[in-house]
């Protein structure tokens, strides 16, 4: 039994070296990204081309499940609009002040009904698209949150938007007393 912990130890060794050196690469590069840049986003992916309202329609959630939109008809990928009663213009008021709550949010563009914002995710640096459209005529803003890589968001897209409407409906409330 010796002899074989003997061959052992030295592979063992070996795989845990490789192991730790990885790792040490890995906190370097993170390191280097959020000195250079003070963000950490290594995993920050592509910025989607295809984002944007067309014909009063959010581009459609990808097949994996880690998007939701207010538009889609799948189950798997639908969620709740924003409702409102004012204004447009108040909505949106609205909307910004709820997303200016969050932490590592940037705007990306803006019209009077639609807003497209990016979400960093701490550490590792995945960025969620989010985008809203508000439909004056149904008195909704449409959502749709989507992660740019991965497969699953462990339901962090749906969280994130429910965790707004709740913010939403609050200003709303509190707005009408």
């Amino acid at each position: 039994m010796s002899a074989i912990a003997t061959k052992l130890n030295p592979i063992v060794k070996r795989v845990l070296f490789t192991c730790i050196s990885l790792l040490l690469v890995f906190a370097c590069l993170l390191g280097t990204k959020i000195a250079l840049t003070g963000e950490p986003q290594l995993l920050a992916g592509t910025r989607p081309d295809n984002l944007g309202v067309r014909a009063g329609e959010l581009a459609p959630c990808p097949s994996t499940p880690n998007c939701v939109s207010s538009q889609s008809q799948d189950p798997v990928h639908k969620i709740a609009p924003l409702t409102y009663s004012s204004s447009t213009k108040k909505a949106m008021t609205d909307l910004k002040t709820v997303l200016q709550s969050f932490r590592r949010t940037k705007a990306i563009a803006q019209t009077e009904n639609y807003l497209y914002t990016e979400f960093t995710i701490p550490v590792v640096g995945f960025v969620d698209d989010v985008e809203f459209f508000l439909d004056d005529n149904a008195k909704v803003i449409h959502v749709r949150s989507a992660s740019r890589l991965g497969e699953s968001d462990l339901g962090v897209n749906r969280g994130r938007i429910e965790t707004m409407r709740a913010k939403f409906n609050q200003i709303n409330r509190s707005e009408s007393v």
